[in-house]
């Protein structure tokens, strides 16, 4: 029987081959959902694919995707992102991922984010470490960067009209040495590579930070809300290499009440 790692692995390689070959296709049909945002055929149909994937090795097991929803119960649940950037899939910008992600006890306890258009595979499982793979290179391990002191740091962070109060992303920018807005998945990854010290998502849901969480924290890092609760579900994320965590938390103090 393939360990759980082994199937989001074997759910990645499958989504990427029905997101690769659709990306910056002619023909891509885009519907805009009724919180605005777009979906492709693409993302419905990775998410069916990972679906039927679970339910063939882990039948036992719940699925809860951005699509279509949570299908059945019990204390293992898997979490699915079919496409994490689809604006950038839409646009042909080739920063998108599947993320996979696998919840014990409501505790991830790993994920998997196949990026193809980049090349790259990141993942972790708990105690093991965090790992990226690059095409034709051995597979790394991930570690946060040492970098202690936020005026000496790099901060990414995603849409600032999505920002209650663009105000705060405006104090962590201002006392950072460099500021970047590589948004979604991959500001997150660079913070686990430790080419960031901290990442920000001012709007986000649980599918977007599952994986993203114990990958992060494999590195040595650090994935919390904006008020650094170490929760999934407060609908913004932040993550860093941990040692400077607490200072973004406190320029973002009132970001969390959206004040």
């Amino acid at each position: 029987m393939p360990s759980d790692l082994e199937i989001a692995h074997a759910a990645a390689a499958a989504a990427d081959a029905l997101t690769l070959p659709a990306f910056r296709r002619p023909d891509l049909a885009v519907e805009t959902k009724a919180d605005r945002t777009p979906v492709t055929e693409v993302d419905r149909a990775v998410e069916a694919a990972v679906r039927r994937f679970v339910a063939e090795e882990r039948p036992g097991d719940a699925v809860l995707g951005e699509e279509m929803g949570t299908s059945g119960g019990g204390p293992r649940r898997w979490v699915v992102d079919p496409i994490d950037g689809t604006v950038n899939f839409i646009r042909g910008v080739p920063i998108w991922a599947t993320l996979l992600a696998l919840q014990v006890d409501g505790e991830v306890v790993l994920g998997v984010v196949s990026a193809p258009a980049l090349g790259r595979r990141w993942w972790a499982e708990r105690g093991t470490g965090a790992f990226v793979s690059s095409s034709g290179r051995p597979a790394e391990r991930l570690r946060t960067s040492a970098i202690a002191e936020l005026g000496e740091a790099a901060v990414s962070s995603g849409c600032i009209r999505d920002f209650p109060n663009p105000d705060t992303l405006v104090r962590v920018a201002l006392k950072a040495k460099h500021d970047r807005g590589f948004g979604d998945f991959w500001q997150h990854l660079l913070v686990a590579e430790g080419a960031l010290e901290a990442a920000l998502e001012p709007v986000c849901s649980l599918w977007d930070l599952a994986a993203l969480q114990v990958i992060v924290e494999e590195a040595g890092g650090k994935l919390t809300d904006f008020s650094g609760a170490r929760r999934l579900d407060s609908g913004n994320g932040l993550s860093s290499n941990g040692l400077v965590h607490d200072e973004v938390v406190s320029l973002l103090a009132g970001e969390a009440a959206g004040s």
